[in-house]
């Protein structure tokens, strides 16, 4: 089968597309006929060897996956050749940038029917991320109020979806590029950071900051002000500290996105029910992977991004 794979970690330049055998399932596993993976930031982190979670080499990226069951190891309940299903793949495995793909059992679920399966797997990572960030992570509930920074991105856009549905005022940051999209979302307010300092912007204490941009940790530190007594910070800026303040009883989270099949449902459904909007921001095949992760490594990915195998 064709997939692109990496040997050792580095610059973009050690992915290479070719043919490696097609996986078997084992025991409690299924194999996945690929219908697309997506492009996460965290694979250009993994390939380049700076975030701490242990690959094993080669390994073939791309965590998040869309596609049809083909073939089904012992002892797997519940799923049968022929569904069409969607996975947060275990990130220190091989993942969907192939053919095919190997997937624990209780990795998948089945795929949302609203929109094209192949669209389906910009979904699972970085829907669960916003929930988790959210509501595990946050603690936010119902009338509460949450400060959104970097709604603009695809994090950002899924939060701010899910925030509204569970009864919470939101108030977001984006640059006038994504104002729109932001508001279109659902976000109550949204302050332009290119122009306003935030600090000046929010006129009432929120109940939890939640930080999903490259900002400066003395801008962060600063930002902790806006939260009121006992609420939460929470970041997925995992490469520097989440501030938090302990006179105030403010504590501090950072999210590591942990698989989750039953929410993971749940956000399908939300999905086909027109509840929650999946972006998918460009379509490339498989053997233009290497070239993303280019773009990645100099900083000029936006949007969701997924990868077609053929």
């Amino acid at each position: 089968m064709q997939a692109v794979q990496f040997h050792e970690v580095g610059g973009p330049e050690v992915l290479h597309y070719g043919d490696i055998e097609q996986p078997i399932p084992a025991a409690g596993q299924v194999r996945i006929r690929v219908a697309a993976s997506a492009f996460n930031a965290a694979d250009n982190g993994m390939r380049a060897g700076f975030l701490p979670i242990p690959v094993q080499l080669p390994h073939v990226p791309g965590y998040d996956v869309s596609g049809t069951i083909d073939a089904i190891g012992e002892g797997v309940e519940g799923l049968s050749v022929g569904d069409a299903v969607i996975g947060f793949l275990p990130m220190q495995l091989d993942g969907g940038a192939a053919e095919y793909v190997i997937a624990p059992a209780d990795a998948v679920v089945a795929a949302p029917t609203a929109i094209p399966l192949a669209d389906a797997a910009a979904l699972p990572s970085v829907a669960l991320t916003a929930w988790q960030a959210l509501f595990d992570d946050g603690g936010l509930e119902s009338g509460q109020r949450v400060l959104i920074v970097g709604g603009g991105g695809v994090v950002g856009k899924y939060a701010i979806q899910l925030a509204k549905r569970a009864g919470v005022h939101v108030i977001a940051t984006a640059s006038p590029r994504s104002e729109a999209a932001v508001r279109a979302a659902g976000a109550d307010e949204v302050v332009d950071h290119t122009a306003s300092d935030l600090l000046g912007a929010v006129s009432a204490p929120v109940d939890v900051l939640l930080n999903l941009a490259p900002i400066d940790p003395e801008q962060f530190e600063a930002l902790v002000g806006l939260v009121r007594d006992g609420g939460a910070v929470v970041s997925t800026t995992a490469w520097m500290p989440t501030p938090g303040d302990e006179e105030r009883q403010v504590r501090s989270a950072t999210v590591f996105v942990l698989r989750n099949r039953d929410r993971l449902s749940t956000l399908v459904s939300l999905v086909d029910e027109g509840a929650l909007t999946v972006e998918v921001t460009r379509r490339i095949p498989l053997t233009e992977l290497p070239a993303l992760h280019a773009e990645a490594a100099a900083g000029r990915v936006a949007g969701k991004v997924i990868v077609l195998p053929s």
